[in-house]
């Protein structure tokens, strides 16, 4: 007799819990982006990038062979391969940004 007891106040409790939340009444329409979110990369790195954000704005990086022939102006050895570290590190996240935004937008259909 007890277990019947208890399972409908836990059933009554959460009941009431489910009540006291809000609720939502259909799909609401998602928040307007920030006007920095990257929408599009274009291109690669021996051509060139066009990174393309939500207000229209767009950025174009140099291409590899610019941005290392950048570094080498560097005076000392260690500056110039940090920078051809951060070269390399850039062009390959933008390319994976680039890969990953294919493939977000060619899943919605």
């Amino acid at each position: 007799m007890r277990t019947p007891l208890a399972l409908t106040a836990l059933l009554g409790a959460a009941i009431a819990v489910a009540a006291a939340l809000p609720q939502t009444h259909g799909a609401q329409p998602p928040a307007e982006p920030a006007a920095d979110t990257v929408v599009s990369v274009t291109g690669d790195a021996a051509n060139g990038f066009e990174i393309t954000y939500y207000d229209g704005s767009g950025e174009y990086p140099p291409t590899d062979s610019e941005a290392m022939a950048e570094c080498a102006e560097y005076e000392t050895r260690i500056e110039r391969v940090r920078c051809r570290a951060e070269v390399r590190t850039w062009y390959r996240d933008l390319a994976t940004l680039r890969d990953a935004l294919d493939w977000a937008h060619a899943s919605r259909g």
